[in-house]
């Protein structure tokens, strides 16, 4: 992992709530001996279920001093053996290794392997890693715990395709094999003034695959202060890597702003958004834009900003079909960063599945300097709160990859927003005005001219909208959209809309942004 990624596991960590450990690690360890203990997915959601009805126990086991006290450098000479990586001798298409614990990662997980229907204890072992120079690090006890894992596939086991590691944050790779966005099991009060929890995998079952299997099944036990959970993931490696999660979910309180599927990404500056535009290279995101299929059929685009303040959107829907944060931008002279390749880096696409009801597609934009700190978050908030004493089954599916899923090819999408002064090039400016150049390409966008009748479809909540054009872009095989605004005095975000169409026929997904106009005072022209 580089050192880019693993501070900002650790950053998310710090900026939360205590995260704990329930004390359930140990005592599962102590019932399931050598023989094992019977394990089932309805097993684990019932001791999630009567984890929740219990008060919450904070974490009473402090790493020892010598893990405490790592820094960077020694942290990262910590290296686990590939000689010693579960399965490695058993055919398996699969192999796991684990993360240590020290720096950012501090409250120990404990694992199970499941054979035949028991699960046995996998305790920590100091042979199984390389400690470099750090000698102090020799004797540890076995009690001690992992700080996650990761999964390598037989394609090439010298690289990770997926990894669990920090709370409930977990991240794959798709055909690039480059991490970026990460995904949560569970988001609690994100985007709120008050401190935001962060539940934690305390525990995992990872079910020995057999000869031949090419998908991987996890179960984990998510527990905090708030709620308890089982779920189970079956990991499906591939040019898209897959993930199918089934989770139940027992809140010890009302739960009201919380998350199911959270996606966590980064977004510095890109051409959209100039703000932090204060390094040498052009653009730096993991992510550009939030995706979503509505429930009842419309592709919305939402660009991403590294706004001034945080700001908390909402897309209220009914059963929807999908939704992603994605990196659309694959150019790398866009980017021009080959240590990171931000241009590699993996869209992810939630497809939820059973009955989602009514809620929201929250959207939380928290102001960033630099790329170190994920600070674009998106998730699905229910409408109605989940109370203490009920179950809540959930389930949905993850795709990781740069060609994403469930996407219309009949649309044109969204491939570059960009921003700047408005007005009319060479003549004097009278008054304040943004300019707004959307791009769109794919769909039947390159069978048009310039003569086709392709007209842009403008709305805003406020302020008054003038010089609307779209016309064919050739570079892209597409069209570019542009409109000025004129806000009003008003200094809160406004809402813009802008779609392309043909006669009544849609040709475009909906672009969607909010702009927030600067001081009266301070509008220069």
């Amino acid at each position: 992992m580089d050192r880019r990624r693993l501070l900002k596991f650790g950053l998310a960590l710090a900026a939360g709530a205590p995260l704990a450990l329930s004390g359930t690690g140990r005592a599962l360890a102590s019932v399931a001996g050598s023989a094992g203990q019977a394990f089932s997915t309805r097993w684990l959601r019932e001791h999630a279920r009567a984890l929740a009805a219990q008060p919450y126990r904070a974490p009473q086991n402090p790493l020892p001093p010598s893990l405490q006290s790592l820094d960077w450098d020694q942290y990262q000479a910590i290296r686990y053996r590939p000689d010693q990586a579960l399965w490695r001798h058993r055919n398996s298409a699969f192999q796991l290794q684990f993360f240590h614990l020290g720096l950012y990662f501090q409250e120990p997980v404990h694992f199970f392997e499941v054979v035949d229907g028991l699960a046995h204890e996998l305790p920590y072992q100091s042979e199984s890693f390389d400690y470099g120079d750090n000698n102090n690090l020799r004797e540890l006890p076995d009690s001690l715990g992992y700080a996650g894992f990761r999964v390598h596939f037989h394609q090439d086991f010298s690289r990770d395709i997926a990894a669990f590691l920090g709370a409930s944050y977990f991240r794959a790779v798709g055909e690039s094999r480059q991490y970026g966005l990460s995904a949560r099991g569970l988001a609690i009060n994100t985007g709120l003034p008050q401190p935001e929890e962060f539940p934690r995998f305390t525990t995992f079952w990872l079910e020995r695959p057999g000869a031949g299997d090419l998908s991987l099944t996890v179960h984990a036990l998510l527990d905090s202060p708030s709620v308890t959970g089982a779920y189970r993931f079956v990991i499906h490696p591939g040019a898209n890597l897959t993930m199918d999660v089934e989770a139940t979910l027992y809140p010890r309180k009302e739960l009201t702003r919380f998350g199911l599927a959270p996606l966590t990404s980064m977004y510095q500056t890109g051409e959209n958004d100039r703000r932090m535009a204060n390094d040498w290279r052009p653009e730096i995101h993991d992510s550009d834009g939030l995706a979503i299929w509505t429930g009842n059929g419309e592709r919305i685009w939402r660009p991403l900003t590294n706004p001034q303040q945080l700001t908390v959107s909402h897309f209220v829907d009914y059963q929807p079909r999908g939704f992603g944060l994605l990196q659309r931008d694959r150019d790398f002279s866009n980017y021009q960063d080959d240590g990171v390749f931000y241009e590699q880096r993996p869209s992810l696409w939630v497809t939820p599945q059973g009955n989602w009801g009514e809620g929201a597609v929250m959207l939380v934009e928290i102001p960033t300097l630099d790329e170190t700190f994920d600070n674009i978050v998106a998730f699905w908030n229910p409408k109605e709160s989940w109370r203490p004493g009920e179950a809540y089954p959930i389930g949905y599916r993850l795709t990781w990859g740069e060609t994403m899923p469930d996407q219309n090819p009949e649309l044109g999408a969204v491939v570059a927003t960009r921003t700047g002064v408005g007005g009319v090039i060479g003549q004097p400016r009278t008054y304040f005005s943004r300019r707004f150049a959307v791009d769109f390409a794919g769909g039947s966008l390159s069978m048009m001219d310039r003569h086709a009748g392709v007209e842009a479809v403008v709305s805003a909540s406020r302020g008054k909208v003038e010089l609307v054009s779209a016309r064919p872009l050739h570079a892209i095989n597409g069209f570019r959209a542009m409109f000025d605004l004129i806000p009003d005095d008003d200094t809160s975000p406004i809402d813009l809309r802008l779609y392309l169409r043909i006669g009544p026929q849609a040709l475009t997904e909906t672009w969607l942004y909010q702009y927030t106009p600067p001081p009266p005072e301070a509008r220069s022209f």
